[in-house]
């Protein structure tokens, strides 16, 4: 074996190796919740490291679906988030599209200020969305939360796209166009078709936001029946007693859709971060 061979077989074993730490690390957490939701009671300092503990108990499991109101919280959860993830992707594409593939008045600035946008700290935004919807009579609905979550989604999955839409050659809208396609028809069935893996970049991006956010939910909605799953686990923590082993089954519970929402799209996840960022 040559020197070279073996300086790329010892890199080869280092990088493998600090990849299995990194994911022991980030594994750890997630064990122990597994762990906590598994044990009978709030046991949640026991020492005991086993990931299944001797006395496992699918009990706090049981008792979250059927004595809290869990399946409401991931019913309104699914159908915000859900709602949110496709009108932003709609807002996002046809809006993309414009910046790409239009030159108008004010859009250089215009996009220039829709990267600025992501720099103001979401807390900032909380009480002016507040106000907007009060205005407006959407205050404590789906429909008020579906709309914030869109607004603050929608300035990055517009960069995320116009990146994308340029790498697609103009010709091939042209040629739809030469074939009868209108403008909508060869964005619709040319552009569109072709930009999967950004789309799908888009879709999950706004997903992940409104799934796991908590802050603008706790404000816009005050109904008990209209509470996301952040917002009714919440309530599971007390000031002199927490229930820690439903909090646990809960947040496994909550992962599950997510984690099968990335294994289905994540042949679309690589290739949409790789090709997104090249000019083709």
């Amino acid at each position: 074996m040559s020197s070279l061979e073996k300086v790329s077989r010892s890199q080869s074993i280092f990088s493998h190796a600090v990849l299995w730490f990194a994911c022991l690390v980030a594994l750890f957490p997630v064990s122990r919740i597994l762990t906590i939701s598994l044990r009978p009671g709030n046991r949640l300092l026991s020492s005991d490291m086993s990931l299944i503990p001797a006395d496992a108990s699918l009990q706090s499991y049981v008792k979250i679906i059927t004595e809290k109101p869990f399946l409401q919280w991931l019913y309104n959860s699914l159908l915000i988030t859900v709602s949110t993830s496709l009108i932003g992707v709609c807002l996002a594409a046809t809006a993309a599209y414009a910046f790409s593939r239009f030159k108008f008045p004010g859009r250089k600035s215009g996009l220039l200020f829709l990267m600025t946008t992501q720099m103001i700290p979401g807390a900032m935004l909380l009480l002016p969305i507040y106000l907007v919807l009060t205005k407006i009579g959407l205050n404590n609905s789906y429909t008020g939360l579906v709309v914030a979550y869109s607004v603050t989604t929608l300035p990055f999955s517009i960069w995320i796209l116009k990146g994308y839409f340029d790498t697609v050659p103009k010709s091939l809208e042209e040629a739809a166009r030469i074939d009868g396609c209108t403008e909508f028809g060869a964005f619709y069935r040319i552009l569109l078709p072709l930009s999967k893996p950004s789309l799908a970049i888009v879709f999950l991006f706004n997903f992940t936001q409104a799934w796991n956010e908590y802050l603008v939910a706790s404000t816009i909605l005050q109904d008990s029946r209209l509470r996301t799953w952040p917002l009714g686990l919440y309530e599971l923590q007390g000031n002199f007693n927490s229930e820690w082993g439903l909090f646990a089954a809960g947040s496994v519970l909550i992962s599950v859709p997510v984690i099968l929402l990335f294994l289905y799209s994540s042949k679309y996840m690589i290739s949409g971060l790789t090709l997104g960022g090249v000019k083709g």
